[in-house]
């Protein structure tokens, strides 16, 4: 080949190898404004718009004080579990998001499933990642029977209240006397188990997110005429949240103030190893239907058209394999990611969506985002502005920073 030709095409080779670089690396230029568009959806996540957080009709004491106490001291307390060491915040840590920071749960045993955090869990209708319980009070009673987890009979937890006095006490004074397993009826002893889920899920229900310093970005456009620049988040991050809203899609499934909607979907997440795919939401709707603690039982306190989720509950092939969508608040705490936390970084779980493999069961609604390496690392500094602190409804004393890796404004 003659050697004017070889250094031609050497020198084609290098600037294109440059030019791509380039376009992987290099910013695109942020707008001066955002569109009403962008204006209105930007808002649509801000904390300050979530919503008073509706009645539970199927749980009459889901906002008495006094059974957020007996809750509190229930989430807290370890003996109430086979081994006497493992509580609800065994796995719920406050400090940690109420996550554990584990790839998966472990109580008495190593379970199959990472633990998902509490904060804001009351908006949604469904529970656990294939939302096989349908209210805070029914997913609360599964971990004290589960052998993997508390490890208790139902008879066993209400010994065990009765041997108790300071739990003993706040029983009676919520629910009236406490029933002895060995002589009350089924139904007396299950409404008895109920009851302790229901004042679990008044206490839980009070766990609630703060504003982040995305929120305190939000807060300063209300003074300004849609211009990008503001108070709270860098350029990096600006581009981020842009990203979010459009080219990453990530606000189709992550959405509202609680970056969730609180919805299933299969994203053709891997199994963990040595596990086989899991079922997802198609295995969960049939367990919420079949489980007798749900909103339609009769250890419920919904009426007959109280419970429209469970009675209209989204079915189809689509649900093969889908799993719940985790809020984004607090991810810097909640470290793994997914349902078997296969997922040991954010980068890593950009790098997933950003591929959209096909699904090893069912099919990945995910398609690919095609970004640049300089668009991952922005959109990965935007989910870093979403974590800010924890704190209890109602209790001022009762503040959690969990994690947060910028500064965030006090709740």
């Amino acid at each position: 080949m003659n050697f004017r030709v070889i250094k031609a095409t050497l020198i084609l080779s290098l600037t294109a190898g440059l030019a791509y670089l380039g376009w992987q690396t290099i910013p695109a230029p942020l707008p001066d404004v955002w569109s009403a568009q962008q204006r209105a959806l930007i808002e649509s996540l801000w904390i300050e718009n979530l919503p008073e957080l509706l009645p539970d009709p199927s749980n009459r004491y889901a906002d008495n004080a006094l059974a957020a106490e007996f809750g509190r001291q229930l989430f807290f307390d370890a003996r109430l579990s086979r081994t006497g060491n493992i509580s609800c915040a065994t796995c719920h840590i406050p400090e940690s998001g109420f996550t554990d920071n584990k790839r998966v749960a472990s109580g008495i045993e190593v379970t199959d499933r990472n633990t998902m955090p509490l904060a804001g869990a009351a908006y949604s209708h469904w529970y656990f990642w294939d939302g096989r319980k349908d209210s805070l009070w029914s997913q609360a009673l599964e971990p004290l029977e589960n052998p993997k987890e508390h490890g208790l009979t139902r008879d066993e937890l209400l010994d065990l209240i009765q041997e108790i006095p300071e739990h003993l006490q706040r029983y009676q004074a919520l629910f009236g006397p406490l029933p002895d397993p060995s002589l009350a009826s089924r139904e007396q002893v299950n409404m008895a188990f109920a009851n302790l889920g229901k004042a679990l899920a008044a206490y839980q229900r009070n766990i609630m997110p703060g504003p982040a310093p995305f929120d305190d970005y939000v807060a300063s456009l209300q003074t300004t005429d849609n211009v990008v620049t503001g108070v709270g988040l860098d350029d990096t991050e600006i581009s981020g949240l842009r990203l979010f809203i459009s080219k990453a899609q990530c606000v189709n499934c992550h959405n509202g103030p609680l970056f969730t909607n609180n919805d299933f979907h299969n994203t053709a997440v891997l199994s963990a190893p040595g596990q086989a795919p899991a079922a997802g939401r198609s295995q969960g709707l049939r367990l919420a239907r079949q489980d007798p603690f749900n909103c339609l039982g009769i250890y419920s306190d919904a009426g007959a058209g109280d419970c429209p989720e469970l009675t209209f509950a989204r079915e189809g092939d689509e649900l093969i394999g889908a799993q719940r969508t985790a809020s984004l608040r607090n991810l810097a705490a909640t470290a793994p990611y997914m349902h078997a936390g296969q997922f040991d970084t954010l980068d890593q779980v950009i790098e997933h969506y950003n591929a959209a493999q096909i699904a090893v069961i069912g099919h990945n609604e995910a398609k690919p985002l095609k970004l640049r390496s300089v668009e991952k690392r922005q959109l990965r500094a935007f989910l870093d502005t979403l974590n800010g602190p924890i704190y209890i409804k109602g209790s001022s004393a009762e503040t959690f920073a969990v994690g947060s890796v910028r500064p965030a404004s006090p709740p």
